[in-house]
C-alpha cells in the first residue's frame, strides 16, 4: 500500500512508521520535516499536500497541537489551538482526502485517554480528543468506494512517559509497539467506525 503518515517524525508517528514500512510504502508529512511539509490548521496547506501525494491506499495521522493549561486559564483562543488543529485538522484530513484515497482505503486518525479519561489541565485536548471520536462514528456511516475510517486512542506511551508522568499518576505506560499494533489493526484489517483503545 502507498500510505502518507502525518506526524511521522513524532513520538508515536516514528513507532508508527517503523510498523508500516516493513510492508508498505510510507510517505511521511511534517511541520518542519518528512517527504512533504503540511500544517494541518491550515486546509489550504492539506489541499497542497494531497496534490503532491497523488492517490493513496491509507493516510494516518499522529499530529494535532491543543493547549495543556489549567480549566480557569483557557481562554477562547487556547481552545481553539486544539479545535483547529488536532479536531479540525483530522477531519480536514478526511474531508479533503477523500478525493485522493483510492478504493477500499483508509483514514487512521489519532486521539488519546484524555477522551474519557481526562486529567487536570486538560479541557483543551479532551475536549478535541471527543470531537473526533464522535466524528469518525458518524462518518464511518457515510464514506463511500469502500473507504474505512477509525481511531487510535493511546494511553501514556511508554517513550514520553517520564515527560507526562506527573499528569498521569497510577497510568501505566504503553509500550510503543503496542500502541503501532493499533495503527496496524486499523489500517491493515477491515474495521471501520472504531474506536481502537490503547489504555496499558
Amino acid at each position: 500500500m502507498k500510505i502518507l503518515l502525518v506526524g511521522g517524525n513524532g513520538t508515536i508517528g516514528k513507532a508508527v512508521f517503523k510498523a508500516l514500512s516493513k510492508k508498505h510504502e510510507v510517505l511521511v508529512a511534517g511541520r518542519n520535516s518528512g517527504d512533504f511539509q503540511v500544517n494541518i490548521a491550515n486546509p489550504e496547506s492539506i489541499e497542497k499536500l494531497y496534490k503532491n501525494t497523488g492517490m493513496l491506499d491509507a493516510v494516518v495521522c499522529t499530529a494535532g497541537e491543543t493547549k495543556w493549561a489549567p480549566f480557569s486559564q483557557m481562554g477562547i483562543d487556547d481552545y481553539l489551538i486544539g479545535i483547529k488543529s488536532k479536531l479540525m485538522g483530522q477531519v480536514n484530513l478526511v474531508r479533503l482526502g477523500v478525493n485522493v484515497l483510492n478504493p477500499g482505503g483508509s483514514f487512521t486518525l489519532t486521539t488519546g485517554i484524555l477522551a474519557e479519561e481526562p486529567v487536570a489541565m486538560t479541557t483543551g485536548a479532551a475536549l478535541a480528543n471527543g470531537g473526533v471520536h464522535s466524528f469518525v462514528k458518524a462518518a464511518a456511516l457515510e464514506l463511500t468506494n469502500g473507504h474505512r475510517i477509525n481511531v487510535v486512542a493511546p494511553g501514556l506511551v511508554e517513550d514520553s512517559a517520564e515527560k507526562f508522568a506527573d499528569y498521569f499518576p497510577g497510568h501505566d505506560a504503553v509500550p510503543m509497539q503496542k500502541v503501532a499494533n493499533g495503527y496496524l489493526k486499523s489500517v491493515e484489517g477491515k474495521i471501520t467506525g472504531q474506536i481502537i483503545r490503547i489504555y496499558g
